[in-house]
């Protein structure tokens, strides 16, 4: 009895869903939204010999209700939030300069050793001037609205001298602020919702401020034992006096910086412990207005606004396509982009496939910076950009979770869970958004060859930019073919992306990961790029932090790397055979690669591609028989995980692997 109430319990909920965030197909959803609410009003009991005119006054009405409603190939919607979400009426935005206003190199902060460590004092000593906890009656998601709910009393300070703190816009994350003097205040951060984890990411407003004056400010449930604070990262602030007199936007501020474990009496338990982020900041102006992040803000408004200028320029929308992926537990639209030149020749499925992610973990913006690098190269005007436009079809998702991005998540989407860790075992109801990339890549990989996948994230705890890969054990013919594009990615950006601090080993707790499901699944480039929240450790970029500019610079020389990589000259698969030798060679390995040098090594578009540079550099006869032996085990495209089957049941899968791969 109990089993049966649970599926008419669990038929209700799948109704439910089904009603309010329909599976689009192109150009059906509103005509099936026209045609349910034609069927609500009876209107199929018209005769079939009444007049027309009567349904087609009925659809213009019906078109007048619903005038926001969009074909699923138009990018632009409102962000949708859980009711429970207070969200304030006038949108945030910030004026972003020219790349050439970040020229300047911003150093991380250096200890002195005095840096104080205050314990938290709590509320019992402080006064609560700001709080926000959205609250629901379940805890879990339920329904979601353009613009959340009205805006309650969150302000609560009685002194007018008092900062004014606020939170409740896009992206924005802040809970609670003590005062415990005028010049000191403690920060909670919000968990990620319908958890009770990830207090990572902050954005945040002040107002009310005034210079001259040092405020200390404690953030005092952070959740990573580790952060990249103790390395000397600096929190961002953007203030609207100096973008509006110095078009300065967002810079490193802070001094006196400590992250150490929350100890404090009214701390968490020794189960569940915190930690603080403490800093000083003195504010540039008086009576200003001024914003403190992690890390660069990108927002689900902000790519919008990206891709409708994309898909409403002239030039470029001939080879760029806009479509929606499908749309989130919130109802929020995951757009994708096809970049491809129109296909001149008789068969265009010759043409392979490159697939980018991007934005699975919220907090993690750096990768919507470096996607947006990618894009914008991509759709230049370049001979290099026409050369990869002519070669290769891009499927990019900007996206991957713009549920969790709105309300100012660090980690997961609005069922809890990190998505990241869903491509295995993916269910369609909890997670449509993986569901749907995983059938778009299978869809990809058997209709053609999808020759990389890249999903771009950003890294809390390390320095640099680096990538994660899957080494091709079972195959000796496969080994360290996976490190040579990392490598070519080393050489084109020397001072920002690390090769060294790349690991290509597949670790047991990233098994569900996307780019080990893709590499499964057959694509044999599978890659994570992780881009350092802090700053670099190499060249002359050494201690130095990350900009907005390095992370567009970073998807830029990822598309030049992409013709050095797939260069149509044999001498370029000569050239992939040697760099694996010589990384033999080295002793590189899955978990400790080792660099190889490759001298005046260049992808700039005045000089000549990789094989041309390095071909000729390189003594290919003294080695002529290695090169015989390691070009006859060049790695299958497929990659083939062994399984043990008895020997009837190897016959009859030897004729079946003969035709997958005939095919």
């Amino acid at each position: 009895m109990e089993e049966a109430n649970a599926d008419v319990n669990m038929a209700q909920v799948r109704d439910l869903q089904a009603s309010l965030f329909p599976i689009c197909t192109k150009g059906t959803f509103l005509n099936n939204l026209l045609n349910r609410t034609l069927r609500n009003d009876q209107v199929d009991n018209v005769n079939a010999d009444s007049d027309t005119s009567q349904i087609d006054s009925k659809l213009r009405d019906v078109k007048e209700v619903f005038p926001l409603m969009k074909e699923v190939d138009c990018p632009y919607q409102a962000a949708r939030w859980p009711m429970e979400c207070q969200v304030l009426d006038d949108p945030v935005t910030h004026i972003y300069p020219t790349s050439t206003s970040y020229s300047e190199k911003e150093p991380l902060y250096k200890f002195t050793g005095k840096e104080i460590q205050p314990k938290q004092v709590g509320e019992d000593s402080g006064e609560v001037i700001f709080k926000y906890y959205p609250v629901s009656s379940v805890n879990y998601f339920c329904r979601s609205a353009v613009g959340g709910s009205a805006c309650s009393e969150a302000h609560y300070s009685q002194d007018p001298s008092d900062l004014i703190f606020e939170s409740r816009f896009e992206s924005g994350n802040l809970a609670k602020v003590v005062k415990i003097t005028s010049t000191y205040y403690e920060l909670s951060l919000r968990s990620d919702m319908y958890t009770n984890r990830h207090t990572q990411w902050f954005y945040f407003r002040i107002e009310n401020t005034k210079k001259n004056i040092k405020y200390r400010f404690s953030i005092v449930n952070m959740y990573k034992s580790e952060s990249l604070f103790t390395a000397g990262m600096k929190p961002l602030l953007y203030s609207i006096k100096e973008n509006n007199e110095k078009c300065v936007s967002w810079r490193r501020c802070g001094e006196n910086i400590a992250y150490y474990r929350n100890d404090a009496p009214n701390g968490d338990s020794e189960d569940n412990p915190r930690y603080i982020l403490s800093f000083l900041l003195e504010f540039p102006h008086d009576m200003d207005t001024v914003y403190l992040a992690y890390n660069y803000p990108y927002t689900y408004t902000n790519l919008q606004d990206y891709l409708i200028k994309l898909k409403d320029d002239p030039v470029k929308a001939v080879f760029t396509k806009l479509r929606v992926l499908c749309r989130t537990l919130a109802g929020n639209n995951v757009h994708y982009l096809t970049v491809t030149e129109p296909c001149q020749e008789e068969d265009p499925k010759q043409k392979k496939v490159i697939v980018l992610t991007a934005r699975v973990h919220p907090s993690e913006t750096p990768s919507s910076w470096m996607m947006k690098g990618f894009i914008d190269f991509l759709t230049g005007d370049s001979l290099q950009a026409m050369e990869l436009r002519n070669r290769f079809i891009f499927k990019l998702i900007p996206m991957l979770n713009p549920d969790g991005v709105i309300v100012g998540n660090s980690r997961c989407s609005l069922n809890g869970r990190d998505l990241n860790r869903q491509y295995r075992s993916v269910i369609r109801d909890a997670h449509p958004v993986i569901w749907h990339t995983k059938l778009m890549l299978r869809r990809l990989i058997e209709e053609r060859q999808v020759v990389m996948f890249c999903d771009l994230h950003a890294h809390s705890r390390k320095s640099n930019i680096f990538m994660y890969g899957c080494e091709g054990k079972g195959h000796e013919g496969r080994k360290l073919q996976e490190q040579i594009f990392p490598l070519l990615l080393h050489k084109n950006a020397p001072e920002k992306f690390s090769f060294e601090d790349c690991n290509f080993n597949i670790q047991r707790s990233k098994e569900n990961t996307a780019r080990v499901v893709v590499w499964l699944m057959g694509v044999e480039n599978s890659y994570t790029m992780e881009a350092s929240f802090c700053g670099s450790s190499l060249g002359s970029r050494a201690n130095t932090h990350l900009t907005i500019k390095d992370f567009e610079d970073i998807g830029q020389t990822f598309c030049k790397t992409l013709l050095d990589y797939y260069k149509d000259d044999p001498r370029n698969e000569k050239l992939k055979l040697k760099i694996c030798s010589r990384l033999m060679e080295q002793g590189s390995n899955a978990e400790q690669p080792k660099n190889i040098d490759i001298s005046d090594y260049s992808s700039d578009e005045s000089s000549s591609s990789v094989c041309e540079e390095i071909v000729d550099k390189l003594s290919f006869e003294e080695d002529a028989s290695a090169l015989t032996q390691l070009s006859i085990i060049v790695p299958p495209s497929t990659p083939i995980v062994p399984k043990r089957k008895s020997q009837k049941k190897k016959k009859k899968s030897k004729h079946s692997n003969i035709k997958i791969i005939t095919s």
